[in-house]
């Protein structure tokens, strides 16, 4: 077979596996990264080798390997330029003075601990035409690095990007990038010149062209800037003249005796950081670069990844020294640091955990070493292994440090505060009532969040309706998911919340309205979790038709009915706007408890509406009686209510044909899941199921989780002190 046809194939191998293997790992709410490494060492012999080593020398036979080579260098260049792009001076704007000491702590100690570990593994895994010092610092430049483009996804993630320890860790983590290139760079030079002594002419050629590159090659690029603000875009000319130098620059540091990436990255550093400008860069650039190019180096890392070397108990307790030392030394000089500068213990903590973030960063680094010689393919191995396990281990450590309920919420309105008050029935009166409104498009859903402040505010017990607006992202080094982007994407989306809230009635409602918009890698788990961190009384989803397909609910609609620890209600906007005649088919179930519940609540809260009850009768079926919990609550009604109630029993062999006939006539039908609901956890039961597609009028499907009396109790106790007084 043709070379290049056979590496067409490999690409494309590649790029499917890492999709895959990628989204599995984020699914298990894990950098992508991760899950591309994973995929890259499965492709190589720690895996498809073993199991089928014929077919794995087909197709990835030696002398394809230089084309990876090629195709994952030049994907490092304009990566390591991403990088330097996305290098936001904004980062190094708060704590400087502590984020200095922490990160070159942080720095210092793994690598003082690595070059210690060498005194034990270069007589063992390396050779005598390796130099100690150029071993001993490339290994410790390996235990000391931390992935800046992970971290910054992972902090954006956890939406700590407002709060001081995101803010933190991103100075220290861009102080750290900063730092560990340049030793990174000097252990090249003596890697390649064979001592300190031989380095330093590359040294201070490296430091002349730096210097060169901040003063007038910044100087010229800021006439980029000017030509972006004047025309607004970047023609396919301007954007060919800066891959161009992206290219440049990259051959000059290889030509100095560096390394391609420091070229890529200086570059990149030193662009303007005009915010449209850097965006459009970025978002021209980096789908080419990460879809395409950065699997093909994966692959071809994990080509050169064995697991298969470590194959005794000595090399495995070797790996584990390697493990401990690059996680202790991260930590404890991180932590350590923090504290001296004044930080409390557990956002030091969290702190060093975030700082062990490894990645890509450390993957580049391993290579660069692996292509000189100075580490072997063992440590190489070992030092994958680390890698992966201190970038996985980041996130679940940095949950358990720092949990969720610790970080603020972005709310736009500080909430109204509620007095204390006795505890009457188990419950809080001056707790406010609270929904919680998930809300996808805040151009298309207004009627979503006015249902939601219909049934919360009387003006009478304080309420908060949250409108949630998640802001989902789909990769986890995009330049989207970035903190500054993701700040940006957060502040528009705030704006939008806000008009809708403007257009929202009565105004004087509105100020019970208070967003929170956040970013998320999962919009349905995320709702979960913040619907049980604020204690919301109601969650209400939008649904659009076609609402249901084959009765089946799926997506993220499903997942937060299943998984929501609260009351969730479905709402179904048929554009009715008024909230004037209510439908509530109530068959007995717990489920129709709560839808009504929320029509009475609706009743107390607007003085215009009505409520027609409709229980539907087969031929020698008993009526349903209310519950107890739920008679005696309509009892404690005052007249003013129980007086816009009417309850209709009728007989029909075709019940959901004649809720059909009768939401005909109403603004909003309120109808409970069926039966059927907790046996078949993806459907609402074939009743409510065909309403969703039949039903005449908005429909409001509810479905039961806590004492649904809570939903009126406050409500209740405020008419009987009206009443005593």
């Amino acid at each position: 077979m043709h070379t290049v046809v056979l590496v067409l194939i490999e690409v494309l191998i590649v790029i499917g596996l890492s999709r895959l293997v990628g989204l599995a790992f984020r699914w298990i709410n894990q950098p992508l990264v991760i899950g591309e490494i994973v995929a890259g060492i499965m492709l190589g012999p720690s895996l498809f080798g073993l199991v089928a080593p014929g077919l794995s020398a087909t197709l990835f036979p030696p002398e394809t390997v230089p084309f990876l080579h090629v195709l994952s260098q030049v994907g490092l260049i304009f990566f390591m330029f991403l990088i330097g792009l996305e290098l936001n001076p904004k980062y190094l704007s708060g704590n400087l003075e502590i984020a200095v000491l922490t990160s070159h702590v942080s720095i210092l100690v793994p690598f003082s601990l690595g070059t210690l570990l060498a005194l034990l593994l270069y007589p063992l895994i390396s050779n005598a035409s390796v130099s100690f010092t150029a071993f001993a610092l490339f290994l410790g430049a390996a235990m000391s690095i931390t992935a800046f483009p992970v971290l910054a996804r992972i902090i954006t993630e956890n939406n700590l990007q407002g709060t001081r320890l995101g803010t933190l860790a991103l100075t220290c983590a861009a102080v750290d990038d900063v730092t560990a290139w340049c030793v990174l760079a000097v252990a090249i030079a003596v890697a390649r010149t064979g001592s300190i002594a031989g380095a330093f002419p590359t040294i201070v050629e490296s430091l002349i062209y730096i210097g060169v590159m901040v003063t007038l090659g910044q100087n010229f690029l800021s006439r980029l800037a000017t030509y972006y603000r004047r025309t607004g875009r970047l023609n396919q000319l301007v954007l060919a003249l800066i891959y161009a130098g992206v290219v440049a620059s990259a051959l000059i540091t290889e030509f100095i005796g560096i390394h391609l990436i420091f070229g890529a990255f200086l570059l990149g550093a030193v662009m303007p950081k005009n915010a449209g400008l850097v965006r459009e860069l970025a978002l021209k650039t980096e789908d080419f670069v990460l879809i395409f190019l950065l699997p093909v180096f994966f692959a071809y890392s994990g080509l050169r990844t064995q697991i298969g070397l470590l194959n005794s108990p000595e090399l495995w307790l070797l790996c584990g020294l390697v493990l401990i030392v690059a996680i202790a030394g991260k930590y404890l000089g991180t932590y350590i640091a923090a504290r001296v500068s004044g930080i409390n213990k557990r956002e030091a903590s969290a702190l060093g955990w975030l700082m062990n973030t490894r990645g890509l960063t450390e993957l580049i680094v391993l290579n660069i070493g692996l292509e000189l010689g100075v580490i072997s393919s063992l440590l190489f191995t070992m030092l994958v292994i680390m890698a992966l396990v201190t970038t996985f281990m980041t996130s679940p450590l940095l949950e358990w440090t720092y949990p969720k309920k610790l970080i603020k919420l972005n709310l736009v309105e500080s909430e109204p505060e509620t007095e204390s008050e006795t505890v009457i029935g188990g419950e809080i009166p001056g707790r406010p009532y609270r929904v919680l409104v998930p809300v996808a498009n805040p151009d298309t859903q207004k009627g979503l969040v006015q249902l939601a402040v219909a049934i919360a505010v009387n003006f009478q017990q304080p309420a908060i309706v949250n409108p949630l607006s998640l802001i989902e992202l789909q990769e986890d080094y995009a330049y989207e998911s970035t903190p500054v982007e993701a700040t940006r994407l957060i502040q528009e989306r705030r704006q939008l919340l806000d008009e809708l809230i403007q257009r929202l009635e009565p105004p004087a409602a509105r100020s019970y309205v208070h967003p929170i918009v956040r970013v998320s890698n999962n919009v349905a788990r995320e709702t979960t979790q913040i619907a049980a961190l604020e204690q919301a009384d109601l969650v209400i989803v939008g649904w659009h038709r076609p609402a249901f397909s084959n009765n089946r609910l799926g997506g993220r609609v499903g997942q937060i009915l299943t998984t929501t620890p609260v009351d969730v209600a479905v709402f179904i906007d048929r554009g009715e706007e008024r909230l004037e005649s209510l439908l509530v088919p109530y068959s007995g179930n717990i489920h129709d408890d709560l839808a009504l519940i929320l029509a009475l609540r609706l009743l107390v809260n607007r003085d215009t509406s009505y409520l027609q009850v409709l229980q539907v009768l087969s031929a020698h079926q008993v009526k349903d009686e209310l519950s107890y919990e739920l008679q005696t609550l309509m009892e404690q009604l005052p007249r003013s209510v129980s007086d816009r109630v009417t309850i209709n029993t009728i007989l029909d062999t075709e019940p959901i044909q004649a809720v059909v006939a009768a939401s005909r006539g109403v603004d909003l039908t309120i109808v409970g899941a069926s039966r059927t609901w907790g046996i078949e956890r993806q459907t609402l039961g074939r009743y409510t199921d065909e309403l969703a597609i039949e039903c005449r009028s908005s429909l409001l499907i509810t479905r039961r989780y806590s004492k649904v009396i809570s939903h009126l109790t406050s409500v209740l106790t405020e008419f009987k002190s009206e009443v005593t007084t």
